[in-house]
Formats: C-alpha cells, sequence, structure tokens
C-alpha cells in the first residue's frame, strides 16, 4: 500500500489558540499586577504571534523591571496550561495513524509555544513529525515548512499528500504549491486570485473524516 501523508495546521486548526493565548495574557498580567494598559497591548501584539522580542518590548515601552525572558517563559507555560484540544480530534488523529496514515504538523510560530502546545495536548503522542517556522526561520507558505514537516514524518512530498488548515494563504496555498491536496477549515476571509481547496469543511473532524474515506491506491 502507498503511504498516505496527512499534514495539519496547528492554531485555529488542531487546537483553539485565540481562547488560550487570551487566557495567558489575563494570567501573565494578574500575576504580576500589571494595569490594564499592559494586558491590552499585549493582547494586541500577540494577537497574530507570540515571539521572546514581544516581551522585551514589552519590559522596554511600560519599564518593566521583570526580565523578558522570564516573562516569556512565564507566558509559554501558561499558555501550555491553557490550550485545549477537543477529545473528537485526539480521536480522530488516533483513528488516522490506526487507518496507516503517516501525520505531520506544519505550523508558523515559535518553537517555544508550539511545542509547547503540542506537548500539553497530547497531540505529540499521534503525530509522525513537526514542523515549526520558529525551528527553521521559514514560514508557510513557504515550500521549505512543508518539505520539512514531511521529512520529519520520514516522507518526501514527491509521495504527494494532504494539508489541513485554516489559514487560505499559508495553508491552503502553500499546500497547493507544495503539490498537496488540501481540506480548507472555512472562516477566514479567502483571498481573490487563490485556487480553491479540494474540499472545504467546518471543522477539523469532517477534514479527518474525509481522509478516512479516502480508498488507498
Amino acid at each position: 500500500m502507498q503511504q498516505r501523508l496527512a499534514l495539519f495546521d496547528l492554531d485555529g486548526t488542531l487546537v483553539d489558540r485565540q481562547a488560550a493565548y487570551s487566557e495567558a495574557v489575563a494570567g501573565l498580567c494578574r500575576a504580576h499586577g500589571f494595569d490594564p494598559s499592559v494586558e491590552q497591548w499585549l493582547l494586541a501584539q500577540l494577537a497574530d504571534r507570540a515571539n521572546p522580542s514581544d516581551f522585551a518590548q514589552l519590559r522596554t515601552v511600560f519599564h518593566l523591571d521583570e526580565p523578558a525572558t522570564e516573562l516569556w517563559q512565564e507566558y509559554v507555560d501558561l499558555i501550555a496550561a491553557a490550550v485545549t484540544c477537543r477529545p473528537e480530534v485526539l480521536e480522530g488523529l488516533a483513528e488516522l495513524r490506526a487507518a496507516a496514515w503517516t501525520i505531520g504538523i506544519a505550523t508558523n510560530g515559535s518553537a517555544d509555544t508550539q511545542r509547547a502546545k503540542i506537548t500539553a495536548t497530547g497531540i505529540v503522542e499521534l503525530v509522525d513529525g513537526v514542523a515549526v517556522s520558529g525551528d527553521l526561520d521559514v514560514r508557510k507558505p513557504n515550500r521549505r515548512l512543508f518539505e520539512a514537516a514531511a521529512a520529519q514524518c520520514g516522507l518526501d512530498l514527491s509521495i504527494g499528500g494532504w494539508m489541513i488548515g485554516d489559514n487560505p494563504s499559508a495553508d491552503i496555498g502553500g499546500g497547493h504549491q507544495a503539490g498537496l491536496r488540501t481540506i480548507w477549515l472555512r472562516g477566514l476571509p479567502w483571498p481573490d486570485g487563490l485556487p480553491a481547496a479540494h474540499h472545504t469543511v467546518d471543522d477539523v473532524t469532517d477534514a479527518i473524516n474525509i481522509l478516512l474515506n479516502e480508498n488507498p491506491e
């Protein structure tokens, strides 16, 4: 049987980043007694992504005494504690593994936060490889991140496969460019001129079911 590869995005696909990052920021500010202005600044700054440099900037902007490295590590620990992956999603990944699918994660973000989320949710036990942009200094939709994810799974993009994600440009556009079939979790606006995904779903469990029902070649 031909090997079958499924690459998943992390944030907004397998896990709920928005709720986790809001809870982590609130917890950090409570722990240090920061003013509401600090919380609002962090929520805006970290809305799309979070990096250690954000906390160095935070310390400078608000003249904080706490070392930036300590604030960053606290944030990483708090987001790991707050992030969730629904049981049905974990069960779906386990079913894919049982059906002989090779599963990888291709995610943009810092290595610290992304790997903390993958470990805290138990996803790490259900995937064969993980590629994080923060480790590689390259972000989706760059083909190199998809190549790295496949390589971490012990495979090559030449075998084909699927990319599943919520970001039209990064996940679906990038997946197309990498030669993968794609499944889009609808939500974010679809850019003009971007090729359509092969499937569009409302939930990642629907995407998993599509893969489970695919006839192996």
